[in-house]
């Protein structure tokens, strides 16, 4: 007697079909191999990157925001150069509380918080006693800033002969050392020990 197997109709054929890896319930937007995704993953990194390399030849980096520098003002002292590179304002408004700069880099904070330490060293002078300091736009300029002239007088300071509208002399007067403005001349008051003001200096 021959056997009879029973046939499976049409559909239970391609039930039985094996699927594609990856190909059950796959959009159309899935990847048919692994290759495939691959391609696809560098093509949008280097059209991304592309991107980016032309945004910044268009706006250009950002600036760089540069480190505290002297300067010379206008009236021959040492100053700050702002962050504009344009205003140089003297080293005594650094820290003075008002923001003299475009974008207050003069009163930053990690510039200020510990003075004379917190300040760049240009913008520091030393007095003869070690725990006084002046800004170093006060040296030399014919005021007694220390208190002791050390920042008029050797050896702690060597500064040039006293300019047009001063008269070198030996000060009586606290706030100055060894030049008076020649405003304080013949006015009948005593200046200078030697009384110089009065008898030798010209006048204004």
């Amino acid at each position: 007697m021959n056997k009879i197997f029973p046939q499976g109709d049409a559909n239970d054929n391609a039930a039985g079909a094996k699927a594609l890896p990856g190909g059950e319930g796959c959009g159309p937007l899935c990847c048919s191999s692994r290759g495939a995704c691959l391609s696809a993953f560098l093509l949008l990194l280097l059209v991304t990157l592309a991107a980016l390399i032309t945004l910044v030849t268009i706006l250009g980096l950002p600036p760089r925001t540069p480190g505290a520098q002297i300067c010379v003002t206008l009236t021959n002292r040492t100053g700050f150069l702002c962050h504009d590179r344009r205003s140089c304002i003297p080293a005594s408004r650094v820290c003075d509380g008002i923001r003299t700069c475009a974008h207050g880099e003069d009163e930053a904070e990690a510039m200020c918080r510990d003075m004379p330490q917190s300040l760049p060293s240009f913008l520091v002078a030393h007095c003869g006693d070690p725990s006084s300091w002046i800004y170093s736009d006060q040296k030399c300029d014919g005021a007694n800033n220390c208190g002791d002239c050390s920042d008029e007088l050797s050896p702690v300071t060597a500064c040039p002969p006293c300019g047009p509208g001063w008269w070198h002399c030996p000060s009586t007067v606290f706030g100055y050392c060894g030049c008076i403005p020649r405003s304080l001349c013949r006015d009948l008051v005593q200046h200078c020990s030697d009384w110089s003001d009065e008898y030798s200096c010209p006048g204004p």
